[in-house]
């Protein structure tokens, strides 16, 4: 458990919750017992920030087993840069998640981040630093509600009933190289990101 109570979740994030015990349900359960980690890969649709989506999916002992190198096997087991990443479900504000897009969209035009038209049309007054602050607002939105997300799918035990064990659900974005330590620590109990954290804090060094 996390130890923090839950707010009462937006539409938005009451879909990501639903639509995703669904996606663990279907992964194969011929590798059940071989998923060591879950994964939660946010990207953007041509890098619009209006247009996330969060593929989960999970990491193998076998995958890691392909990519260890012997000078440092916390690299293939920690680095998402070694893990499965393609083949995996989406939501999101994309095609795949229609009832997500529409619930996002919406959330976001309430909450007033939204704009139309193409990123330069941005309706905003003043210099880049605005604009940038905007873009911003965006990708912490979305990047908290995965945070959630998987907070939610360990308070609520689906993980370890699922898999009979919880697993760590690490939180990555490959346009923020180095985020994936705070988002991972703050998505999970500490108990299960213990070799995680470890191996990333040896990689960046003294």
């Amino acid at each position: 458990m996390t130890g923090r109570p839950e707010e009462s979740p937006s539409d938005f994030q009451t879909h990501l919750r639903e639509a995703a015990a669904g996606i663990l349900d279907r992964f194969p359960e011929a590798l059940r017992s071989e998923i060591y980690a879950l994964s939660f890969r946010i990207w953007r649709i041509d890098y619009d920030d209006r247009r996330p989506y969060v593929a989960i999916g999970y990491n193998t002992e076998s995958q890691y087993e392909l990519e260890k190198r012997p000078e440092d096997p916390g690299e293939a087991r920690w680095n998402y840069a070694c893990w499965l990443l393609d083949g995996f479900e989406m939501l999101g504000n994309i095609p795949q998640d229609p009832t997500g897009a529409e619930l996002y969209v919406d959330e976001i035009k309430r909450l007033g981040l939204w704009y139309e038209g193409e990123d330069e049309d941005l309706p905003l007054t003043g210099d880049d630093d605005e604009i940038d602050a905007q873009r911003d607002l965006l990708n912490l939105h979305f990047a908290d509600a995965c945070i959630d997300l998987a907070r939610h799918l360990h308070a609520d035990g689906r993980i370890e009933k699922l898999f009979g064990r919880g697993l760590p659900v690490v939180v990555f974005d490959m346009d923020c190289p180095g985020w994936e330590i705070e988002a991972t620590e703050a998505a999970n109990p500490p108990e299960l990101i213990a070799d995680f954290l470890t191996w990333q804090r040896a990689a960046e060094g003294p």
